[in-house]
């Protein structure tokens, strides 16, 4: 059993969601929605801004900590959709994870971060020569990593790159077994505020923001509609959380078990916004690609246009 497969047992949980609008043929039972999520985040959101209301299927949460195991579940059909990062998206495609990329937001890349002790003697990028360095396998925080060691002149062989999860990599940062936790909100946010660990290297400049939700080809086959209504009312929702910041990061801070002060700071640095699917952005996603080609993680080149579904409306 892998890892990311114990995550998923480990960290699992259901939640059925609300009442009717999307109708269902006569004598059918109402379709239900099975979405991952990271850390409770899309729950969170949909949750406080009351966006669940009137709903005409169910929804089965199952959240899990980090993108790999949500990766695993997507490809072995445990889910239907979820959210994930640009790079561990694509590293999930380039293995042959039947998804498409139907929902585009970008984020203001700061908390994406290597992270280090606070007492560490370690001050810039060029200094984790030599060190060992916690991260998920395919993560933000994994490409973050490769990036910021070339923008320093060094390759991964440089330094000591560890796979773990995070739960896993803050342990391990804390007891000295690495130097280093290359990482992703809410986890940074929660490790600034707790006092365990100050930023090294901010994804800025390093990583785009982009962030997908995802959903399985045969989720898109039967639950189309419901997906289409799932992703409009996750896109209002965001705009309504940065209108009401303090409920908003309330709720997250009691969904995700983190304290209100690292759910606040963690979310109102983001700034996310959701973004129409364009030529753009594909362009975008492509980089990321080549650079993951560049870097010997993937083993041929990744065409990213097919792997997005624009045919989802925004609301407007």
């Amino acid at each position: 059993m892998t890892a990311s497969r114990r995550q998923f047992l480990r960290f699992g949980a259901t939640l059925a969601a609300a009442p009717a609008l999307i109708s269902t043929a006569r004598g059918q039972s109402r379709p239900v929605l099975k979405a991952g999520d990271q850390k409770g985040g899309l729950r969170a959101l949909l949750e406080s801004a009351d966006a669940l209301k009137g709903i005409g299927y169910d929804i089965q949460w199952t959240e899990f900590p980090a993108a790999a195991p949500l990766a695993e579940a997507l490809n072995a059909g445990a889910v239907d959709c979820g959210p994930i990062g640009d790079a561990p998206a694509i590293f999930a495609l380039a293995a042959g994870t039947r998804i498409k990329l139907i929902g585009a937001n970008r984020s203001d890349p700061y908390g994406t971060a290597i992270l280090v002790r606070p007492d560490s003697p370690l001050k810039t990028a060029a200094d984790l020569k030599g060190k060992s360095i916690g991260t998920n396998r395919g993560s933000i925080g994994h490409f973050v990593t490769l990036k910021a060691l070339a923008s320093a002149g060094l390759k991964p062989e440089d330094t000591n790159i560890r796979f773990l999860p995070p739960a896993d990599t803050k342990l391990a940062l804390t007891n000295g077994s690495v130097d280093a936790w290359a990482t992703w909100e809410p986890y940074t946010a929660m490790a600034e505020t707790s006092g365990h660990a100050r930023v090294l290297v901010s994804g800025r400049g390093l990583w785009s923001g982009l962030s997908y939700l995802a959903a399985t080809d045969a989720a898109l086959a039967a639950k189309r509609a419901v997906l289409a209504d799932f992703l409009q009312r996750v896109v209002r929702a965001q705009v309504w959380s940065y209108e009401h910041v303090a409920e908003f990061s309330a709720t997250l801070a009691r969904i995700i078990g983190i304290s209100p002060e690292a759910a606040r700071l963690q979310f109102e640095r983001r700034h996310t916004t959701w973004q129409p699917i364009d030529a753009s952005l594909v362009a975008i996603q492509q980089q990321t690609a080549d650079f993951y080609l560049k870097s010997g993680l993937l083993k041929q080149r990744l065409e990213v246009a097919s792997t997005f579904d624009t045919r989802f409306e925004l609301p407007t």
